[in-house]
């Protein structure tokens, strides 16, 4: 497989799938509110996967985004409600609070700081102790859920007025899928035109040349594992919108869509190699997927068989394509 074969395999996939479902289900696939549906669904998981680009160019993988995001989202909406007045019984009890505009923005800040020290406690761990990030990274997934399981004892955490990043719109357009856009430019442009780009794709391509050339490895990998913690939190918050809760269950499984985008896009999972505009080809791709089967009925058990195979198949063309160069 050429490299500009490699290239165009996403998007070359993603224009199948659309077309496919268009051919099976076009009454209901082909509809101006289904796209919408899927850009909106794709927000929370785009956001993470924009964060999880530079984590697998260097050649690293954070399992516990998924977790991440539910403690993220249990916080911020405690923030929120302290903030509005709420006692630890009306909270954990999931009483309706009516909650003011800068409550709201502080506890969307908050889920976002929580995320960021996530991130950065496991960029930490992987640089400090130099431990590999697939460790640290399952381990932190399970504390992290386990926390947002104790802190209200698996009951979720109710804000019934947290709704904007769900149901709020810019020009007509869904806020979430705006700050997914925005979030998308910002990390593309940071990671093609700053020095803290080319760091990134330097430390995946070779850690120790990357340090002989000057680059601060370690402090460059928590930068991007903080990073990434901040877009879980501020993901978390938008699913919290969504639900109108915090549930502690949520997240379950998210690290494998986000994963599978960002490898499918045509980061490789050793490293060095990976594009910001292939992680929005990716994620449409595994949302338009999942979006057709649901459609079809498909049982959510067999699309989860689906991505793993797409994972495998992305993950395999990418070896296929080192042994070749």
């Amino acid at each position: 497989m050429n490299k500009l074969a490699k290239q165009l395999l996403p998007f070359s996939s993603l224009l199948f799938i659309i077309s496919l479902w268009t051919f099976l289900e076009p009454d209901t696939f082909l509809t101006f509110q289904n796209f919408k549906n899927v850009l909106s669904s794709t927000a929370a998981n785009g956001i993470i996967a924009a964060g999880m680009t530079f984590v697998i160019i260097t050649a690293g993988i954070d399992l516990s985004v998924g977790s991440m995001l539910a403690m993220c989202g249990i916080l911020g909406s405690i923030v929120m409600l302290v903030l509005s007045g709420a006692g630890w019984t009306q909270i954990s009890g999931g009483a309706a609070v009516q909650m003011g505009g800068f409550a709201m923005l502080v506890g969307t800040l908050a889920g976002m700081a929580v995320g960021a020290l996530c991130g950065f406690l496991n960029g930490a761990l992987v640089t400090r102790l130099k431990l590999a990030p697939f460790i640290v990274t399952l381990g932190s997934m399970s504390i992290f859920r386990g926390v947002s399981h104790i802190i209200n004892s698996s009951r979720p955490i109710s804000v019934s007025a947290y709704s904007w990043l769900d149901t709020g719109s810019i020009l007509g357009i869904p806020a979430s899928v705006v700050i997914f856009a925005l979030v998308l430019v910002a990390m593309g442009y940071v990671l093609k035109y700053t020095p803290f780009g080319r760091y990134t794709y330097a430390i995946g391509s070779n850690p120790q040349t990357a340090y002989h050339a000057g680059v601060d490895v370690d402090k460059t990998l928590v930068w991007i594992y903080t990073i990434l913690g901040a877009l879980v939190g501020l993901a978390a918050m938008i699913m919290t919108s969504r639900a109108s809760s915090a549930q502690p269950s949520a997240g379950l499984s998210l690290e494998l869509d986000v994963i599978a985008a960002v490898i499918i896009g045509g980061c490789s999972p050793s490293g060095g190699k990976g594009t910001m505009l292939g992680t929005l080809i990716g994620c449409l791709l595994i949302s338009f997927l999942r979006n057709g089967l649901t459609l079809l009925g498909v049982v959510a058990q067999i699309q989860l068989v689906a991505v793993g195979l797409i994972i495998i198949i992305a993950v395999t063309s990418d070896r296929l394509a080192a042994k070749k160069n």
